[in-house]
């Protein structure tokens, strides 16, 4: 249960306007006022202690707005990546918060809290059949991390899934209060193929962190919508090679990772707590099953390695 000191600290966010407040900061991290962004920027970088060496650009003063600090890019080979052959990939500079077994359709968010895969994956029942019985892992970004998010494994994208919601913090405080928290906050589903299956990335926003994107579809939120909707890909072929960029978060938050029953392993070291930076060994493969290549899938194939 969780103490009377974290009731007290999230009780607020139940009544503040979560999507205006997102929205303000929204616009303010992407104003281009030199004096402004630079002192957003290196104010920031003080508070957080945010490592510059291995960004691509560590002056703060090179960057367009505050937002564009926020995503930066980093160095060549800063995160080198794991190529051994059936290495499944960390997506993300992060924090493990919970990593383990789907039981049945049932995710662990913190102890003595649970939400269902029916809930996380909007009512998706083909989806729910999938990774039932499976493995997931829940990464939090911090807000000193790498803010972009990268393949664990090389996949061809299937699905697109925006589940509009509440925006609450998803740190340790709200993940021992808020009942279902992952499943009530927004979220962008991506749902791939992949050697070992289906394997589902999940994008969710939180309270200053309403704006997610995908290198495919670009700015998916905010957006003025707020109905469940869902694309399907199966005319265009869209693949991404393992390590390449797959989106990234306006401000940072959670990634949700899903794999189906029996098609692989996280690697014994994972256990809550860990902090991990992308291209760092997440788990293994469980079965070496080859696909067909992608020139099969459709009229017109597209290879997505990143964006700058």
């Amino acid at each position: 249960m969780a103490s009377f000191t974290y009731i007290i600290r999230v009780l607020p966010q139940y009544v503040l306007p979560q999507h205006t407040l997102s929205h303000l900061v929204f616009r303010l991290a992407r104003l281009e006022y030199g004096p402004l962004k630079n002192f957003l920027i290196r104010a920031f970088i003080y508070i957080y202690n945010v490592d510059m060496s291995s960004a691509g650009k560590p002056d703060p003063a090179d960057y367009r707005h505050f937002n564009d600090f926020f995503t930066r890019d980093l160095k060549p080979q800063s995160r080198p990546l794991t190529m051994e052959t059936g290495t499944i990939l960390c997506p993300v500079d992060g924090t493990v918060s919970q990593i383990g077994d789907i039981d049945n359709d049932m995710i662990l968010q913190a102890k003595g809290h649970e939400y269902s895969l029916k809930q996380l994956l909007g009512g998706h029942d083909h989806l729910v059949r999938q990774f039932s019985g499976g493995k997931f892992a829940c990464l939090y970004l911090s807000p000193k991390d790498y803010h972009r998010i990268h393949m664990p494994v090389t996949g061809r994208l299937k699905q697109l899934i925006h589940v509009p919601g509440r925006l609450f913090a998803v740190n340790t405080h709200t993940t021992r209060v808020v009942e279902h928290l992952f499943a009530r906050n927004e979220r962008v589903i991506s749902i791939f193929e992949t050697e070992i299956g289906p394997m589902a990335m999940i994008m969710v926003g939180a309270i200053f962190v309403g704006s997610m994107e995908t290198v495919w579809a670009g700015q998916i939120t905010p957006c003025e919508k707020r109905n469940i909707t869902s694309i399907n890909y199966d005319k265009e072929v869209i693949r991404l090679q393992q390590g390449a960029e797959m989106g990234r978060f306006n401000m940072g938050s959670t990634v949700i990772l899903l794999f189906c029953k029996d098609s692989m392993a996280w690697h014994q070291t994972m256990v809550a707590g860990r902090k991990l930076l992308m291209g760092e060994p997440l788990g293994l493969m469980g079965v070496e099953a080859g696909r067909p290549e992608s020139s099969e899938f459709g009229v017109r194939v597209k290879t997505v390695r990143g964006q700058d």
